[in-house]
Parts: structure tokens; C-alpha cells; sequence
């Protein structure tokens, strides 16, 4: 998982979205990784300058693997990226800079939602109610050479901003430089904003985002958790960081794998001298996190629903007696001195928590389902990948893909086949564990399958080309199982039987003992091979 949510890895996944469906994924910024697509970078970017001159863009570049603001910078020309960094040891992410953020109070914020990946096959999705905001704390300005050092104004970043004299902890979750996404939607609620509009438009950028990363995770999964292995094997709580724009739609900056979960901070008490302090924000909204979280991947969860289901019913109870009114108010005046509790409000602490953790996925399962083409390529991708525990299809597994799903019958050769898998394959494509393990990454077989579907099917656009070759390929690996099934069923309901040789002819006897045996001592046998006529 922690893989996946690198910088490199998600824009990876996201572009290969994007491409099948630029509309739905129009929510996460241009990005290009570096250093490899460092030249394409610079020719896009001035292509896209000539074809709009008033285009004036700003870059954030993001090393991969960094946290916590590490590393990251603005800058104006591209070329500048060159200039700093080592990033041949340290690949990064370059993004086009989201100029015009929604601002309140002047200052420009992102929302930290957690997200609970309980299990991926099935696939199933929760996200908190309730969430972070987190406050630059430096009145925003559109970036600008004078400004873009200021990391105040422009980075949401606690960690950063928790250095400047201006960050204000509050105990409130409506004030202070960290605020409860609750509150900031009802000021927006306030302020006329359909809060339903953009709750829906934050579902719908996790669940696909989730249907983005899941392929990818899936050929990990398999690698690393046995076959076969009953109900959800692991669970992970991920960290969205999304920035609302001026006109309140989702952009997503990133997703965490290890998001913090401290609900304190630390405060100078003195020089040198620091206390942990505790933050009501934070533990507001991440106790609940981590409560819920517990509830739901609790092992004996649907055992504890079964068995609450299958007990008999309470029988009804007695008719109830009644009391003059003073037997009743001695009766309640002796409940209470038996049991002092009745007679006050129980404390908060004794009430059931309401659930903060809401299931999205199945839930809305049929509005995506068009979206998961690449968990199918996934799907074919771990079928051909042969050697248990491995991330990586070899070339025979390519080649058994090309030719069991018919592809080879349909113009297009092994010969090419080969070919096509060591172009891919050369360039590097896709995140890999340990970089040393030779062959085809999914990121590079999905782009094997784009190319194959293209070359198939014209005048389409990509993800019906996709969808097409999917089912042509599935559709031939089944009828190709259904064979070997069927073959296997009638090899096992026939009796085996004794081919025998003896000079001059050839004999076919039923292979029962008492009947070779006695074929046995009559015959003399010789080896086939090496009988000459």
C-alpha cells in the first residue's frame, strides 16, 4: 500500500485514467515524473505557451516518497527544475500549481478526509463524516516570482505551518490554523453553498481514485497474501488531502498510506523545553476514525450479527401494574436511592458514539462500475503471471496471454507479440518493488493493451477499444477453460488402458490386472521405438 500511494506510483495510475476517461478524472492535476519525462515535460509546456500565449503557469514539484512538505517548491520556468535537486537519486513528481483555491478568511486551505480501505476483493470503501481542515497561515496571493519562497502561503502543510509565529491553536473546531471539515461546510452552508453538492463531488473523487490505485494493489496482495485465504485479509486507513477551488470543485493533491494520528502537538514551555499538549480538534476526528475502524475489521463482526439475528425473541412483558400516585412517587424516590444514576442525564461518555465511518463502496457500486477496465487487465495480468509471489509477467507468460486469448489469430504474430513486449518492457514503465526484477510491470501490460485494442478496433474512443478487447479476451480464456474442464471430467469417468506391442502388431487391452497378467506371461513384449518392420 505504501507503494502505490507514492507520488510517482498514484500519478501513474491516475494518467492511465485519465487517458481512458479524461472527463471522470478531470479532478487531479497535469502531472509528469522526473527525471524521465523531464524533455516531455518541456515540450508540452511550450506547446501548450504557443497555443495560448496568456497562459501563465506555475509548477509545484514533489519528491517521491517525501512527507510532510519535505522538498517541495514552486517555480515559474520549467527549466529551473533541472537546476535543483539530485533527481536521478530522488525521481519526482512535477504538477501543474492550482492557482485560485477557495479562500476563507483570506487564506487558503486543504481538507485532510480518511478513508478506510476494509478489504479488496470484494472492494469495500468507507470515509469519515467528518474531516481536517488545515490553514495556511499567510494571506494568500496568486503566485508570483516575489512570492513563491513563501511556503506559509502556499503549502497547507501542519507541519510546516506549525513553525510560523502566526498559527493559531484552538480548542474550537471552528477557529485556529486546524478546523473540523464540519464546520467550515456549515459556514459555507451559510454562506449559500449547496454543502450536499460538494460532499457528493468528494465521494465520487475518492471512489474513483480508490478504483484507480486498487489494480495495482491487487497484483501486491496476491503476491504477498496466501491464495484462497477466507474474508478480508487486510485493511489500511489512507489520508486524502483535496483543495476546493474558487468554484468548489474537488482537486486531489495527494493520498497518504500513513497519515498521522496523533492528537496532540507539541508546545514550548519554556526555552528548549517542550510539553505535549492535547488537540480536542484532532481527537474529535481521529478517535473516531480509528474507533470505527476497529469496529468494522473486527474478525467476529458478521459472527457477532449472526448470532444477534438468530436469537429468539423476548417474551412480552407483563401487563404493568397501576400504581396510586403516591405509591408512585415512593416508588420513584426508591429507585432513586437504590440507584442514584436514574435520576441524572447519563454522561456523554455512556452513549453509543454515532458511526463516523460511512460505507460508499459497494454502496454506489453500479454508478462506477464502467470505471474498473483496468482491475480486468489486472485480472488477466495476475492469470499469466505464473511464479507465485512475483509482481512481474516474463515473456512466456506474455506470450501464452497472446496466444490462449486468440489474439495471435486475429493478424497480429508472436513474432510481434515478442517485439511489442520487449519495447514496453525497455522503457521501465510502472512502479516496481525491487527495481532489479526483469519484466512486464501491469502499468506496462495495460499499455500493451491499449496498443493491442487501437490497432484492433478504429474509430472508437480508447476505453471502448479497451472494453471490446477485454471481451474478446475473456471470452476466449473462457471457452478455453470450459475445454479443459470438459477434457479433464471425461479423462477421469474413462477407464485407462494397456497399449501393448508385441511382434508384428499392435494390441490394445483394458488395463484390469487379472487380464494383464495373463497377457503378460503368454507375450513377449518389446520396445516400439526401436521394433523395425
Amino acid at each position: 500500500m505504501t507503494e502505490m500511494a507514492r507520488k510517482v506510483n498514484l500519478s501513474r495510475a491516475m494518467r492511465t485514467m485519465q487517458e481512458l476517461f479524461p472527463e471522470e478524472y478531470n479532478f487531479y492535476p497535469r502531472s509528469w515524473i522526473l527525471p524521465e519525462e523531464f524533455a516531455i515535460f518541456l515540450t508540452e509546456v511550450n506547446l501548450m505557451k504557443e497555443n495560448n500565449p496568456r497562459w501563465k503557469p506555475t509548477f509545484i514539484v514533489k519528491p517521491d516518497g517525501g512527507c510532510q512538505g519535505d522538498g517541495i517548491y514552486l517555480v515559474k520556468d520549467p527549466t529551473e527544475i533541472r537546476l535543483m535537486g539530485n533527481l536521478q537519486s530522488r525521481p519526482a513528481v512535477v504538477q501543474e500549481y492550482m492557482a485560485k483555491p477557495f479562500l476563507i478568511d483570506k487564506l487558503k486551505f486543504d481538507i485532510r478526509l480518511y478513508v478506510l480501505l476494509r478489504s479488496l476483493d470484494p472492494l469495500e470503501v468507507h470515509v469519515a463524516k467528518d474531516g481536517l481542515c488545515r490553514f495556511c497561515t499567510e494571506p494568500y496571493q496568486e503566485p508570483a516570482l516575489k512570492n513563491l519562497h513563501q511556503v506559509y502561503m502556499h503549502l497547507t502543510n501542519y507541519s510546516l505551518n506549525i513553525h510560523s509565529g502566526n498559527f493559531v491553536h484552538s480548542d474550537s473546531g471552528n477557529t485556529g490554523s486546524k478546523r473540523t471539515f464540519s464546520s467550515v461546510l456549515g459556514k459555507l452552508a451559510c454562506g449559500g453553498v449547496d454543502i450536499r453538492k460538494v460532499w457528493s463531488d468528494i465521494i465520487s473523487l475518492v471512489i474513483k481514485t480508490v478504483i484507480a490505485i486498487v489494480p495495482d494493489l491487487k497484483v501486491f496482495h496476491q503476491s504477498d497474501i496466501p491464495a484462497g485465504k477466507p474474508g478480508p485479509s487486510c485493511f489500511q486507513i489512507l489520508g486524502f488531502d483535496i483543495l476546493l477551488m474558487k468554484n468548489l470543485k474537488p482537486i486531489l493533491l495527494e493520498v497518504n498510506a500513513n497519515p498521522s494520528m496523533k492528537i496532540e502537538h507539541e508546545q514550548e514551555v519554556s526555552p528548549g523545553v517542550t510539553h505535549n499538549i492535547p488537540s480536542p480538534v484532532d481527537e474529535e476526528v481521529k478517535v473516531a476514525v480509528i474507533r470505527d475502524t476497529l469496529r468494522l475489521v473486527d474478525p467476529h463482526r458478521e459472527k457477532k450479527k449472526q448470532k444477534h439475528h438468530e436469537q429468539p425473541a423476548e417474551p412480552p412483558p407483563a401487563e404493568p401494574v397501576e400504581l396510586a400516585a403516591q405509591d408512585k412517587e415512593s416508588f420513584f424516590e426508591e429507585e432513586l436511592e437504590n440507584k442514584p444514576e436514574l435520576g441524572e442525564s447519563p454522561p456523554p461518555e455512556a452513549e453509543l458514539p454515532a458511526i463516523c465511518l460511512k460505507e460508499v463502496f459497494p454502496k454506489y457500486a453500479k454508478q462506477f462500475s464502467y470505471l474498473r477496465l483496468v482491475e480486468r487487465i489486472a485480472a488477466l495480468f495476475i492469470r499469466f503471471l505464473g511464479v507465485k509471489g512475483t509482481t512481474k509477467l516474463g515473456p512466456t507468460g506474455f506470450r501464452m496471454f497472446i496466444r490462449n486469448s486468440k489474439i495471435s489469430n486475429s493478424g497480429f504474430s508472436m513474432a510481434a507479440g515478442d517485439i511489442l513486449y520487449i519495447d514496453i518492457t525497455r522503457r521501465g514503465i510502472g512502479p516496481s518493488v525491487d527495481q532489479r526484477e526483469a519484466g512486464m510491470s501491469l502499468q506496462a501490460f495495460v499499455e500493451a493493451i491499449c496498443f493491442l485494442a487501437q490497432r484492433r478496433y478504429k474509430s472508437l474512443s480508447l476505453h471502448e477499444q479497451v472494453e471490446l478487447l477485454l471481451d474478446f479476451c475473456e471470452y476466449n480464456l473462457a471457452v478455453l477453460d470450459e475445454k479443459r474442464l470438459a477434457c479433464s471430467r471425461s479423462l477421469s469417468g474413462t477407464q485407462a488402458t494397456l497399449v501393448t506391442c508385441p511382434q508384428g502388431r499392435l494390441q490394445l487391452s483394458p488395463a484390469r490386472p487379472s487380464d494383464a497378467a495373463a497377457f503378460q506371461r503368454s507375450q513377449k513384449f518389446v520396445d516400439c521405438r526401436s521394433f523395425q518392420p
